[in-house]
């Protein structure tokens, strides 16, 4: 049963939908106080369809990211008392608490690591808002974390370009069903654990 391959055929049209930038540019705001998506799954497509505009849809990112990320400080900064019932019933809680002692921590590196690494960036964005830290360190902390990781995704992407879209073509599936099956066996480990 081909399932992954369709959505593959259809992610690569949208990436070079004539629209696709706002989207992008959107979704990049969006996940950095509030939305679980990260943005990497359209810059890639994009920046693999476009290898010509990879630096273009990098910086679009790394920029409507840090914007975000200045909405989600705001958020934390004047609505945290609100927030915080939403977030912990959310499951954030945990993300949060994380977030603070890296703070306590490390500082602004906390902020540079949060936005290159995997970890939900928008915990830090409100727990940087909501502990108050500087405003000035927080956005430069932001566009160094999110465009580090922006930047290495289109142009990974780029290079691979046409070859890269063929192979994953080819290999989607296998991926696909791959990555499936690990989520079950996270799923099911910490069903046991």
């Amino acid at each position: 049963m081909r399932v992954f391959t369709p959505l593959y055929t259809r992610t690569m049209a949208w990436a070079r939908h004539p629209h696709a930038s706002r989207y992008l540019a959107a979704l990049s705001f969006a996940e950095s106080s509030f939305f679980p998506v990260p943005p990497d799954v359209m810059l890639a497509p994009m920046a693999m369809a476009q290898p010509g505009q990879a630096l273009r849809l990098a910086l679009l990112t790394t920029v409507a990211s840090v914007l975000g990320g200045v909405a989600g400080y705001g958020i934390g900064w004047w609505g945290w008392e609100l927030l915080r019932p939403w977030v912990e019933g959310a499951g954030l809680g945990e993300a949060y608490t994380k977030a603070q002692a890296w703070f306590s921590a490390y500082g602004v590196w906390a902020v540079v690591v949060a936005g290159f690494s995997p970890i939900p960036y928008k915990a830090f964005t409100i727990a940087a808002g909501a502990l108050q830290m500087a405003l000035m360190p927080f956005v430069v902390a932001s566009l160094v974390g999110r465009g580090a990781r922006f930047f290495l995704v289109a142009l990974l992407m780029a290079w691979g370009g046409a070859r890269l879209e063929k192979q994953l073509y080819q290999w989607i599936e296998g991926l696909g069903w791959a990555a499936v099956g690990i989520l079950g066996l996270i799923v099911a480990l910490r069903a046991w654990g």
